[in-house]
């Protein structure tokens, strides 16, 4: 089965389960008279809301790349995730407004055993659902669905607290069930600003993940040719639709035709192992008879990391014929461009004056 089949019939799952406890807990709170079980059917009807968005996001998604979208349109999911949280954040909204509402003009709840019962097998239910999502998001590299999943344990843990409150009623008379509400709201409101800000950090492009980029690199540096990589950038256009370009330092000595079957393998290597595509790679070459130069290189490097801003010095290369030095320097954030590395160069020169430098100013975007 592949991938959106199983999003799908997860979701319809949800969906189904969803409806059956909205519908169930909203009747129990109308009889009882709880704003508390209301809401947590509000939560769950939200929750069957979301799986639909899901659906329709993850067939929209799978459509095939075409003239105008090259790429695909793997970042609809995306789209529809931001339309999920927009439900969330309106349904808490409205939520906490009943809430606050229900706390100024209190009205006397009527619970019996029968409601207590009914709200134990929904959290039963609600946990179970919960597990198997996020399982099967876990299979199939599916953060909507490991989300849901997790989103469902969570309200398992609302209907508790309502739960508890109901009880604390029967029992003691004592009525919280307004200020759970109020809760509950509080809850989905930061649940849903936390999917939105999520989401768009995935569509304003976020920084690659650091155990992703580390592995990458050492894929790559595993090529004997091969003595680093540098500037990974991954372009993300979709669940598991990653395209990548990096720079690698390989022998000054080594051919194009050499170089293109490297490169080949490598890349091949690199999807093998993490499923990213290395669509571009660039080339540092190194000194591989001089010397001075590998000292100069070492020299040079500690001089240049020894300022606050610089990160990293790599692709270091020198042309002693023409007296030529060229290499790049990851500047961290923060810092104008153009003066540190103004500066640098100055500073170099006058170091150096033997030496003309290239300095190309490279920036943070990956471990």
């Amino acid at each position: 089965m592949n991938r959106d089949k199983i999003i799908i019939r997860t979701s319809i799952i949800g969906i189904i389960t969803n409806i059956f406890l909205a519908a169930f807990k909203a009747i129990i709170g109308l009889l009882a008279n709880s704003i508390a079980i209301i809401l947590d059917a509000v939560n769950n009807l939200s929750d069957a809301l979301s799986s639909v968005i899901t659906i329709v996001g993850t067939k929209l998604a799978s459509k095939t790349p075409d003239h105008k979208h090259p790429m695909g349109y793997g970042r609809i999911e995306y789209l529809s995730a931001m339309a999920v949280s927009g439900i969330v954040l309106y349904a808490g909204i409205t939520s906490l407004v009943e809430s606050i509402k229900k706390i100024i003009h209190p009205q006397k709840a009527t619970y019996t055993h029968i409601t207590l019962i009914i709200i134990a097998v929904a959290i039963v239910a609600k946990i179970v659902l919960g597990l198997f999502v996020k399982s099967r998001g876990k299979k199939v590299k599916s953060a909507a669905l490991v989300a849901s999943g997790s989103d469902a344990l969570f309200d398992a843990i609302l209907s508790a607290s309502v739960l508890a409150s109901a009880a604390l009623y029967m029992f003691t008379g004592i009525g919280v069930e307004a200020y759970v509400g109020l809760l509950i709201s509080a809850i989905i409101i930061k649940s849903g600003f936390e999917m939105l800000m999520e989401t768009l950090n995935d569509i304003l492009g976020k920084r690659v993940d650091a155990d992703l980029s580390i592995n990458i690199k050492k894929i790559l540096a595993s090529e004997p040719e091969i003595r680093g990589a540098y500037d990974l950038f991954i372009s993300n256009y979709g669940p598991d639709k990653d395209y990548a370009s990096v720079h690698v330092e390989v022998p000054d000595t080594m051919t194009i035709a050499e170089f293109d079957i490297l490169s080949r393998k490598a890349a091949e290597k690199v999807f093998d192992e993490t499923g990213v595509i290395i669509t571009g790679m660039s080339v540092y070459s190194y000194n591989t008879h001089d010397d001075a130069a590998a000292h100069l290189r070492d020299e040079i490097r500690k001089f240049v990391v020894s300022h606050e801003w610089a990160l990293q010095m790599h692709g270091f290369y020198l042309d002693e014929e023409t007296k030529q030095i060229r290499f790049d320097v990851v500047k961290k954030f923060g810092y104008d461009a153009e003066t540190v590395f103004g500066e640098l160069y100055k500073e170099l020169q006058e170091k150096y004056p033997e030496y003309n430098f290239h300095i190309s100013p490279d920036y943070d975007i990956s471990d």
